[in-house]
């Protein structure tokens, strides 16, 4: 299916140098993964829904809900830095951006 040219020619495009036994081993298994393709290909996917995922699934999220927290004296102690009643945090924006 594929033959050791190709493979060389991916290998060139990709900046890869291969080694001799590299180019056989890799013309092996890509025809390998192009024959199972070529075999999925011949099945009959008309009646079959579009998924992105095998089986279902779902995110598992809490409910973003506002806490009000009694102590903000003993929160802010926790903090590795602060500035009266605010965290301190490293700057990640220069005045260019």
């Amino acid at each position: 299916m594929i033959d050791r040219e190709q493979v060389r020619k991916v290998a060139h495009l990709a900046r890869l140098d291969l080694t001799e036994a590299e180019e056989v081993q890799f013309t092996t298994q890509l025809s390998s993964i192009l024959e199972y393709i070529e075999q999925l290909s011949e099945l009959d996917t008309t009646n079959v829904v579009p998924t992105t995922r095998a089986i279902e699934g779902s995110n598992v999220m809490r409910a973003d809900e506002l806490i009000h927290h009694a102590d903000r004296e003993a929160m802010l102690e926790c903090a590795p830095d602060r500035v009266g009643d605010y965290f301190k945090v490293p700057k990640i924006m220069n005045e260019e951006s």
